[in-house]
């Protein structure tokens, strides 16, 4: 009994010495999302440099453009509140952030056992691209090439994942040879994916930064198809009287009264709000502009026809109906190029024509009343900003210029298209979005010093800002402190109608008590008409009310 007893634990300890070992090495949980970020990776940079290479837009910028198109009015509002000039980059992030989301769950995805594990993860970046193929194919200008460099990205995306998912499973299931220290045939080997890995990320780099270089590469062959300088002006800008003889009219002293806003802005700080994500693909050697629609005679001007043309240059203050009260989406500047209403007469603008139609080079699109271009006003196609050929970012080779109208309505860049129609046929990119159809810019003005929160001196301190009403004309600004009595500001000569004005107002702080007091500004126009204090939102035509400041006064 005693013999017996002692076999058996022997027997069981051979038969658990030939049972298969569980040491096999296994892969940590985070080793699928991160096979799925790297895939995301490859196909991100593939995507981006054969886009390059095929000179169509990346397959992130066709599908963030068009996120663009289909976004709710309110939440495109909630981005401009929210980043202001920086909605592009702040959406570009947004972008990515999604694509890492989704390359992670399909790398995690991808772990599981067959035949799920294997299908799902490659599917995942395959049905991606195809999306993103059809997307870029779709837009404005594009054709079935646009699809290509996201079906690259996806086929290299499945590719990555397919073998590091596979690594990553060959340590889930049983050993198949026990004893072979193998360790890539029997389990998850660390080394090989980081370094795969790493590989695969490094290569996607170098391929995403050659495609930024080309890209690169392409603006500056752009920009050097503009001209060295623009053509002789034939109408001059007039200031104070006299003729300035120049495509870069040199401002009297006395124009600026504000110290931390020149009278004119410099192109590199004018502001930049549009719907591309980046400037658009412009063959100059191919580009014109087209006037058709409800007219007699249609129009095609190719870049150097506008340059041949007679040039009017004129100092307009442009404004983007999404600025807050007291906001910096306003700007003002020297634009050259050909007056609207030449360029209608010779087309013939039948009676039946109710708005001027624009169309840039990306599908975008706005309308504004037939009347604004033919009342008088120098509504123009603009084809130089302060001296210089317009800037790429502003429109270049040609954009419209339109006093007295919001650019949502007026300033479409990189101008492809005109076209005369009635409100019925068309409606521009942001009507249908919630916006007025009518923009008229409303009277405002701002304070630019001193900041709010500032601490203030005893004595003399000036208050100093602009006021606008283009097209009407600023005829007086008044400051107010603690809601007291309004006193009216010294204003800048008004060099023009189509421009704004600076102001001085010459704070007396001695009788004050220190602390905390509330400085307020209003304009009024032209015609009479004083800014209205109710506050109201950007939307739906332009945000209204008084811009307010709270200063602390010491001493």
């Amino acid at each position: 009994m005693t013999d017996h007893l002692d076999v058996r634990p022997i027997e069981r300890l051979e038969i658990d010495a030939a049972a298969p070992s569980d040491d096999r090495p296994r892969a940590p949980r985070w080793a699928g999302p991160v096979a799925g970020l790297v895939a995301g990776a490859a196909a991100i940079g593939t995507g981006s440099l054969v886009a390059a290479l095929a000179d169509v837009d990346s397959p992130t910028n066709a599908v963030g453009s068009e996120f663009i198109d289909h976004t709710p009015a309110w939440l495109k509002r909630a981005a401009i509140d929210w980043f202001g000039t920086a909605d592009k980059t702040a959406l570009r992030a947004g972008i990515f952030t999604v694509i890492a989301l989704l390359a992670a769950a399909a790398g995690a995805l991808a772990r599981r056992r067959p035949p799920v594990g294997p299908v799902i993860g490659p599917a995942i970046m395959v049905v991606f691209g195809l999306v993103g193929g059809i997307v870029a194919a779709g837009r404005p200008g594009q054709s079935w090439v646009a699809a290509v460099p996201a079906l690259c990205g996806a086929l290299v995306g499945s590719a990555v994942i397919v073998v590091l998912a596979a690594r990553i499973r060959s340590g889930d299931g049983p050993r198949s040879s026990p004893g072979v220290p193998d360790r890539a045939a029997n389990g998850y080997d660390r080394r090989w994916f980081v370094g795969a890995s790493g590989g695969v990320v490094g290569a996607s780099v170098v391929a995403a930064a050659a495609a930024r270089r080309l890209e690169s590469q392409r603006l500056d062959r752009l920009a050097a198809d503009a001209p060295d300088e623009l053509p002789a002006v034939d109408d001059p800008t007039v200031i104070g009287g006299t003729v300035i003889e120049s495509a870069a009219p040199v401002v009297p002293d006395e124009a600026t009264l504000s110290p931390l806003t020149p009278y004119l802005t410099p192109n590199d700080r004018f502001y930049l709000i549009d719907t591309a994500l980046s400037v658009p693909r412009v063959r100059l050697d191919r580009w014109a502009v087209e006037i058709g629609g409800r007219v007699d005679r249609p129009l095609r001007l190719t870049y150097d026809d506008l340059l041949a043309r007679p040039q009017v240059e004129r100092i307009i203050t442009l404004a983007c109906v999404s600025n807050e009260v007291g906001g910096n989406l306003i700007g003002n500047a020297t634009w050259q190029g050909v007056l609207l209403r030449d360029l209608l007469d010779e087309a013939g603008v039948r009676p039946d024509a109710e708005q001027v139609f624009g169309t840039s080079v990306d599908g975008w699109t706005c309308g504004f009343p037939v009347q604004a271009a033919l009342d008088g006003r120098d509504a123009m196609i603009a084809i130089g900003m302060n001296g210089e050929p317009l800037p790429l970012q502003h429109g270049f080779p040609a954009r419209m210029v339109v006093p007295g109208l919001y650019g949502y309505v007026s300033a479409t860049k990189w101008l492809q298209r005109i076209d005369l129609t009635t409100w019925d046929e068309a409606e521009g990119y942001w009507v249908p979005r919630g916006w007025a159809r009518d923009a008229p810019i409303k009277t405002q003005s701002r304070i630019d010093v001193p900041r709010s929160g500032e601490v203030v001196p005893r004595g003399v301190f000036p208050i100093a800002g602009i006021a606008w009403a283009q097209h009407r004309g600023v005829e007086r600004v008044e400051v107010r402190v603690d809601r007291g009595p309004w006193q009216e500001a010294r204003l800048a000569p008004d060099l023009t109608i189509d421009s704004w004005r600076q102001w001085v107002y010459e704070w007396d702080t001695t009788g004050l008590a220190p602390g905390d007091h509330t400085i307020q500004v209003r304009a009024t126009d032209a015609t009479g008409a004083t800014q209205t204090e109710q506050v109201s939102r950007p939307d739906p035509d332009g945000a209204t009310g008084w811009h307010t400041r709270t200063v602390t006064v010491v001493g």
